[in-house]
């Protein structure tokens, strides 16, 4: 299906409208390969016919369906590697040190997509760090899209997906297979607690974090929304707490709060000191 320069319009503004997020005047290709079979499934034989419902009426469901298809990200298990070799080798052992009194850790993985972030943290945590098993662990996912949230509860993935970005030893210990899909298993699935957030609009109450994961996620926002959000995410670290970006973000001109910090190919952003 194919969409005319009118229909992309319409559903940037929407997107924009909804999420924040801004969709490139070059992206019209994704938004015919998104919106495609979301037309289908809704008995539209044309996105064209399906913008001509959504101009009839108030904001519904069917809004809600296109905003989730033009705003799911890409995704895989231990996505870069090194970000996650990392939070193993430096950043979790340094944390471990400085909370050895309360024995607490908050971690926020923000825009989850599909789940395969906070289930790689997870595995992470079980497979490395044995002697956080006494402690108070706090993994929070969230994400705007609810069909991609009930996805990542769900926790169930095919073949393809549990071949990016996972070792074989890995999906056999965390996994039970189911057809030709793979299941995380319930102990780790009950590791992660999902929710449902805007990161451009009205944040829920969260705990004051050690570690926030916002990856890939603020490219696809204007500037004055990329501030607003890393503000709020500054205020939400504790001071000697972790910002982990996209390999294609940064905080610079952005918010001079944060300084940064690499760790062999990785970089990431702490709090300044005042």
């Amino acid at each position: 299906m194919t969409i005319t320069c009118s229909e992309f319009d319409y559903i940037r503004r929407l997107v924009l409208e909804q999420s924040a997020i801004v969709l490139e005047e070059d992206k019209q290709y994704l938004a015919e390969a998104r919106l495609s079979p979301l037309a289908r499934r809704e008995g539209f034989d044309s996105i064209g016919a399906m913008v001509g419902s959504l101009l009839t009426k108030k904001f519904d469901g069917l809004h809600r369906k296109v905003v989730e298809a033009m705003t799911t990200n890409e995704t895989s298990f231990f996505r870069d590697f090194h970000p996650f070799e990392t939070l193993r080798k430096s950043i979790l052992p340094e944390l471990m040190l400085k909370r050895a009194s309360s024995k607490e850790l908050s971690i926020w993985s923000a825009a989850c997509s599909s789940g395969q972030e906070p289930y790689s943290l997870a595995m992470l945590l079980q497979e490395h760090f044995p002697s956080l098993a006494g402690w108070s662990i706090g993994l929070i996912a969230t994400e705007l899209s609810a069909e991609m949230l009930a996805r990542a509860r769900a926790g169930r993935y095919s073949q393809l997906e549990v071949n990016r970005g996972l070792q074989a030893k890995l999906l056999v210990k965390y996994f039970r297979q189911h057809g030709t899909d793979w299941e995380i298993k319930e102990d780790l699935r009950r590791k992660v607690e999902f929710q449902i957030v805007n990161l451009a609009d009205y944040w829920p109450p969260l705990p004051p974090m050690d570690i926030i994961l916002m990856r890939n996620v603020l490219i696809y926002f204007g500037v004055e929304t990329k501030k607003r959000i890393l503000s709020k995410a500054r205020q939400l670290l504790r001071p000697d707490g972790f910002l982990f970006l996209g390999g294609a973000e940064t905080t610079f001109n952005l918010d001079d709060g944060f300084e940064r910090l690499q760790f062999d190919r990785t970089i990431c952003y702490r709090a300044r000191k005042a």
